[in-house]
C-alpha cells in the first residue's frame, strides 16, 4: 500500500509512532501517515482509502488527542503541510494545517484585531475550527466567515459561519465527521499593533504561569460544566496531584491531565474515568471530556 500512496501523495511513512505526532506523547504506531501538500493530494489519498475501504484518521497538531497504546489501524492524514496564510484586506484566509499561532502572528504583523485570545493555543487552524477553540473569553466563532471543505462525496464545498454550527467546544463536524476543513476565511478589525504585542505577550505569560506547559498534555482535560470550573471541581475533591502510572492531575493546574515522563494511554483513560466518578460522587456533577480517543478499528470517541 505504501507504493501507491507514494504514487498519489508527496510524503508517506509507515508504522509510524503516533506518540511523535500528539501533545501527551503517546500512542502506538500507525499503519501509514500522509502529508499531502495539495487539496488535490487530499482528495487522491480519500479517493483510495474509499475505494480500497481502509480508514481515515485526520490529524492536525494533535493536540487533542489521545492514541490507544497498540495505535491506529489504516491512514492518518496528517493536515500539517497545508499551511499557507494569506491576506486581503481585513480578511484572513489559512489552511487547515496552519498553527493558530502563526494565524494570530499574521494578524497582529497586520495590525488586525480579534484573534490575539486564540495565540496560545498549540493546535492547527482546522483542530480549532473542528473544536470552536477558545480561551480568555475568544473563540474561533467570533471571527470565523466561512471554510473550505470536503465532503462525503469529495465535493468541495463552502460552509457559511452558520452552517458551521459552532458552539462551546462543539460544531457541526462532529456530527458529519467524514467532512474535512481545507480552508477558513477570518473576518478581523484594524488595531494597534503595539497593543495587539502587549495583549500576545500578557496572555502568554498567563499561561505560562497557570498551565502545566512542562510537561506533555492535551490542554484542557473536561469541558467547564454549567455553573462549575472543572479544574476547581477535580481540586475540591482532593484529587490535586492524583495519579495512575505516569498520568497525572496536574499540581499546577487540575483541568490538565499530564504525562509525567511514560503514561500510556490506559493510564489516561483510567486517571480520566477516576476522576469524573469522584467529582460525580462528591458534588454531583458529571464532568464530560473534551479530548479524542483514537483506537485501532474502532471509531474514534470522546473518552
Amino acid at each position: 500500500m505504501k507504493t501507491k500512496l507514494e504514487a498519489i501523495c508527496s510524503y508517506v511513512l509507515a508504522d509510524e509512532p503516533m506518540a511523535k505526532h500528539t501533545s501527551f506523547k503517546i500512542g502506538g504506531p500507525c499503519d501509514y501517515m500522509v502529508f499531502p501538500k495539495s487539496v488535490d493530494e487530499v482528495k487522491n489519498v480519500l479517493a483510495f482509502a474509499k475505494e480500497a475501504g481502509v480508514r481515515v484518521t485526520v490529524l492536525g497538531n494533535g493536540s487533542n488527542v489521545l492514541v490507544a497504546d497498540e495505535g491506529i489501524d489504516g491512514i492518518v492524514l496528517k493536515t500539517t503541510e497545508l499551511k499557507a496564510i494569506t491576506r486581503n484586506g481585513t480578511d484572513i484566509t489559512a489552511q487547515a494545517g496552519a498553527r493558530l499561532s502563526a494565524l494570530c502572528e499574521v494578524a497582529k504583523e497586520h495590525s488586525l484585531g480579534g484573534l490575539a485570545e486564540l495565540s496560545g493555543i498549540p493546535g492547527t487552524v482546522g483542530g480549532g475550527v473542528y473544536m470552536n477553540a477558545g480561551a480568555y473569553g475568544g473563540e474561533i466563532k467570533d471571527t470565523l466567515v466561512s471554510s473550505l471543505i470536503l465532503d462525503e462525496n469529495l465535493e468541495i464545498r463552502t460552509l457559511t459561519a452558520e452552517e458551521h454550527g459552532l458552539s462551546y467546544r462543539h460544531s457541526v463536524f462532529h456530527s458529519h465527521p467524514q467532512w474535512i476543513v481545507l480552508e477558513t476565511t477570518f473576518s478581523l478589525t484594524s488595531a494597534n499593533r503595539d497593543e495587539l504585542h502587549k495583549k500576545t505577550v500578557e496572555l502568554l505569560r498567563k499561561r505560562n504561569e497557570k498551565q502545566p506547559l512542562e510537561y506533555p498534555n492535551a490542554g484542557s482535560t473536561f469541558k467547564r460544566p454549567e455553573g462549575y470550573f472543572a479544574g476547581k471541581l477535580i481540586e475540591d475533591a482532593g484529587l490535586r496531584g492524583f495519579l495512575v502510572g505516569d498520568a497525572q492531575v496536574s499540581e499546577k493546574h487540575c483541568g490538565f491531565v499530564i504525562n509525567r515522563k511514560n503514561a500510556t494511554a490506559d493510564d489516561v483513560k483510567k486517571l480520566i474515568e477516576s476522576v469524573r466518578k469522584t467529582v460525580k460522587e462528591k458534588f454531583g456533577v458529571t464532568l464530560e471530556a473534551e479530548v479524542r480517543y483514537v483506537k485501532r478499528n474502532e471509531p474514534d470517541a470522546i473518552l
